[in-house]
Formats: structure tokens, sequence, C-alpha cells
């Protein structure tokens, strides 16, 4: 990994601006959740955007050449359209070469290990020397404006992370599950092809406890979320760990969790018994950035320690699908610029 970046919107939104909340609401949620402002895009920018203004700060710190880019992955729930994939939109847009291997994933908040995974595995078969991965979403828009369960909890963003071949890296580590009957504790019930949206699709329903939606919009099942995220990922992440030997104390230099919430954060910190002055949130102020989560732990929590040297880390990720992941990689020194603006 030679570098990573991130972009968020320059709107910032505060819990307390959130009119679906009551003060007591939003002193709750501040202390249970976690998440006390988030950064919200404008209507007229999309997911990438934000990763392409991403990608072209890192690009450019790199000193990398466009035409030097060989694959192009945009890690997404939010594309610019149903069809045709946005990366190979993005490829036109950012001035890369037409042999630019593109490719759209949309698998949410596991989506950046995904990425690495698949960027990474592509490099190493020889054709191919350097890759870019853009990994964002802007998944307020999915939901219910409505919804006081899921309307506070998501945040804006876009990152861009630049893979280069290196025979002589170390080796990333990855696990991969996948509970494919819970799906329906993390959806979008209309607007695909098993379910078109018609006009019933557009009727909000009551369903209490300020939560007022219809079946275009995206909804998470809480209790069924929460059950899943502290219990199977942190059993993997333990798993993993055993089988490859490492000990958390002395081997990994931080472990990075997905922040889905400081509740589900919290919890799996306890289970593995993490270090806390080896595992960074950023939770407060930026809210769930679904796959972006991750590197943006590394640009807005890292970024001195990862560019100053070599760096083990520890990865755990969760979300739709549902699916989990645990990786290990070393990185370092990397190249990562300060977070920009759109």
């Amino acid at each position: 990994m030679a570098g990573v970046s991130a972009c968020f919107p320059e709107n910032v939104v505060e819990t307390s601006d959130i009119d679906l909340m009551s003060p007591e609401d939003v002193e709750n949620f501040n202390r249970t959740v976690g998440i006390r402002r988030r950064h919200i895009a404008s209507d007229d920018v999309c997911a990438s955007d934000m990763c392409q203004k991403a990608a072209e700060k890192l690009l450019d710190e790199l000193g990398w050449e466009r035409d030097s880019i060989d694959v192009l992955i945009f890690e997404s729930v939010t594309g610019d359209y149903r069809t045709p994939p946005t990366s190979c939109i993005l490829q036109d847009r950012m001035g890369l070469p037409d042999t630019t291997f593109c490719l759209d994933m949309p698998m949410g908040c596991c989506g950046c290990l995904y990425a690495i995974t698949v960027g990474g595995n592509l490099l190493t078969s020889g054709n191919v020397h350097r890759a870019l991965l853009l990994v964002g979403d802007t998944a307020l828009r999915m939901g219910s404006l409505k919804d006081k369960s899921r309307v506070p909890l998501f945040g804006d963003g876009g990152t861009a992370i630049a893979l280069e071949y290196d025979p002589s890296a170390p080796e990333i580590v990855v696990d991969f599950h996948t509970l494919g009957k819970g799906y329906e504790a993390l959806m979008t019930p209309h607007g695909g092809f098993r379910h078109p949206a018609t006009p019933e699709s557009f009727i909000e329903e009551d369903f209490g406890n300020g939560i007022v939606r219809a079946p275009i919009h995206t909804l998470i099942n809480g209790m069924n979320v929460f059950s899943f995220a502290i219990s199977k990922p942190p059993r993997s992440v333990e798993q993993f760990m055993e089988a490859e030997g490492i000990d958390r104390d002395k081997d990994v230099d931080f472990f990075l969790i997905h922040q889905a919430n400081k509740m589900i954060v919290d919890r799996v910190v306890k289970k593995l018994k993490l270090p806390l002055d080896k595992t960074p949130y950023n939770i407060e102020e930026y809210g769930n950035l679904g796959g972006a989560s991750i590197p943006s732990l590394m640009v807005t929590r890292l970024r001195d320690e990862l560019q100053s040297g070599p760096r083990r880390l520890l990865m755990s990720s969760f979300g739709l699908g549902l699916s989990w992941a645990t990786m290990s990689m070393t990185p370092g020194p990397m190249v990562i610029p300060a977070p920009v603006y759109i």
C-alpha cells in the first residue's frame, strides 16, 4: 500500500441539529452511540466526486502519472447510476488510460477489505503494477429522512488507496465470512429487479419510535445488526490471531475496527481485550462511513504514524450481506495527504 487519502463534505451536521431528536435523545445518543457530528454532502455531490478528489490529491503527492494506473476499483453502494459502472465513468473523468481494468463493488462496510484483496490479487498476477481503490458512500440518501433509527448514524466521505506491486512487501493475510441468511437485517427492499419500484414503493409507514420509511428506503434492524456485530466478527478476529500466531500486545501496532457506532466498537474491543492505545476511534466526528471507515481512520487518526514507517495493522469490518472480514497487513511508510474537502 503506497498511500491513502480522504475527502469529506465541508457541511458538518451536529447531532443536536437533527430535528428528529429531542435534547434528551441527543444526550443519550452522544453518550452511547458516540456520534456527535458527521459530514453530509450537498445534493449535487456524489460518492464518486469525493473519491475522485481524494484520488487526485493522492496521485499528485505520490507523483504517479495517470497513464501508470492499471486497475481502478470503485467500492460503493451509492454509485452515480444503476448502469453503467461508476468506475468506467471515473476512468474518463480522471484521464486514466483506456487499458485500465475497471470494476464496481457494492460491498458496503466490508468493501475496503474486499477492494484491497481483489486489487492486491490482480497485482500479484504480474500483468499490472498499480491500482487505485476508491471507497466511499453518501449513505444517508438511501434511507428515509424521517427514520430516527438511521439518520443520525451515517456520514458521507470518499477515500482513495494506492496499491503498487512490490515482491518484497510483507504478505497481506485476509479471512472472509458471509451469512447470507441474515441479509434482511440491512437492506433496501424495493428498487432492484426482485422488487422493482412502483408507486407503492414510496408510501411511507410509521413503525413507531420515530421510524417512518417506505419500501424504497434502506432499513436497519438494529437489534439483529448489533447481535451480529458483537458476536461473529470478534470471534473471527480471535480465531484469525490464533491461526496466524499473532500476539495482540506485541505483534500489532494498531487495530482498525469498522466504526459502526461506539457501542459496537466498545464491545468488540472489550471482547478481544484490545489495548485502547492501539485502537483509534473517529466515530465521534465522522459517523459511520461504510466501507470508507477503515481508510478514514488511517487518514484522520494515524497519519503521522503510517507516514513515518511500516506499521502492522489488524483490521476488522462487518456489514451488508451479512459479511465480515479480518485482515492483517504491514504498510508503510505511506504517503497520506491531509484530508481534503468538497
